[in-house]
């Protein structure tokens, strides 16, 4: 059975107007994210601005969410830091809260080779708690290859992989040289990596739009392609949002849009041109007004 299925968001960090955590707000955030239907939740990932936080900020962060979570759905905390000891240390954090498993991405520092890959997977492989590989060779300076997970898939505790290549075909090379599960990292493929073989999604824009997140994704997993379809050609205009590298400002504006707001991002985000702000809504008020997936247009 895989160990994390479904939709789980990768949920923002929401600030006060004077940039300091909104735990309260954050708290409230994940409530409605559960009662929306998400399958889990991922906080201090790099949508939740885990850069911009202190030591401090970070674990009450990553306590608030696991507390709000209240064990309906699981949480997996994202881990990144420079070094491979404060990693493991936040993987000891996340497994001492009560976390469900960790999100974890390679030495992000600068180009390791494969043997550090290795080294710093096996750190953190040694704290005891189910992981999930994270590869983003956009952002950061290591592609996981099919190849590198083979070797990386032999550790106890590592259970599947995070894939935002981008690149579909790696969801096929990854089940056929591996066992570990595939989760779609990036929202512009949220309808072809379930019906490839990814059993999860770790997503972005459902922070804003989560039921028809979830929705999208159990009709892509089901095989119900003309459904998925019709509703994935709606939200995609906003999913390409999330493989931009302002992806924070655009998911917290489009939360603005659908009633939730969560305040600005922490520097050095800045708000966007106003020119952005504008695109942005002409493609929330395409995914928006609609008609329900699947409903019968009148005569």
């Amino acid at each position: 059975m895989p160990r994390f299925e479904g939709v789980y968001v990768a949920i923002v960090t929401p600030f006060t107007a004077a940039f300091e955590v909104d735990y309260k707000r954050l708290a409230e955030l994940c409530d409605w994210l559960i009662s929306q239907g998400v399958h889990g939740l991922v906080p201090t990932g790099s949508l939740g601005e885990y850069a911009t936080l202190t030591n401090e900020e970070r674990a009450k962060v990553v306590n608030t969410v696991i507390e709000a979570a209240a064990g309906r759905v699981p949480v997996v905390v994202g881990s990144a830091a420079p070094s491979t000891r404060q990693a493991a240390e936040w993987v000891r954090h996340a497994k001492d809260s009560g976390a469900a498993g960790v999100m974890a991405l390679p030495p992000i520092q600068y180009r390791p080779l494969e043997h550090e890959v290795i080294a710093h997977y096996e750190a953190l492989n040694e704290v005891g708690l189910p992981m999930i590989a994270y590869n983003n060779p956009h952002d950061y300076k290591v592609d996981l290859t099919p190849q590198l997970l083979a070797r990386l898939s032999r550790l106890e505790h590592l259970v599947a992989v995070k894939e935002f290549s981008g690149d579909i075909r790696r969801v096929h090379d990854i089940l056929e040289y591996t066992e570990l599960d595939v989760l779609i990292g990036v929202d512009d493929l949220a309808m072809e990596g379930p019906l490839m073989g990814a059993v999860g999604w770790i997503s972005g824009v459902p922070n804003a739009l989560p039921k028809e997140g979830v929705e999208l994704f159990n009709l892509a997993r089901q095989g119900k392609v003309q459904e998925a379809t019709t509703l994935y050609r709606r939200l995609l205009p906003l999913f390409h949002y999330d493989a931009s590298p302002q992806l924070v400002q655009s998911i917290k504006y489009m939360m603005e849009l659908a009633g939730f707001p969560v305040g600005p991002t922490r520097p050095p985000r800045l708000p966007l041109p106003e020119s952005e702000y504008e695109a942005i809504q002409r493609a929330f008020e395409h995914a928006v007004n609609h008609q329900p997936a699947g409903e019968a247009k009148s005569s």
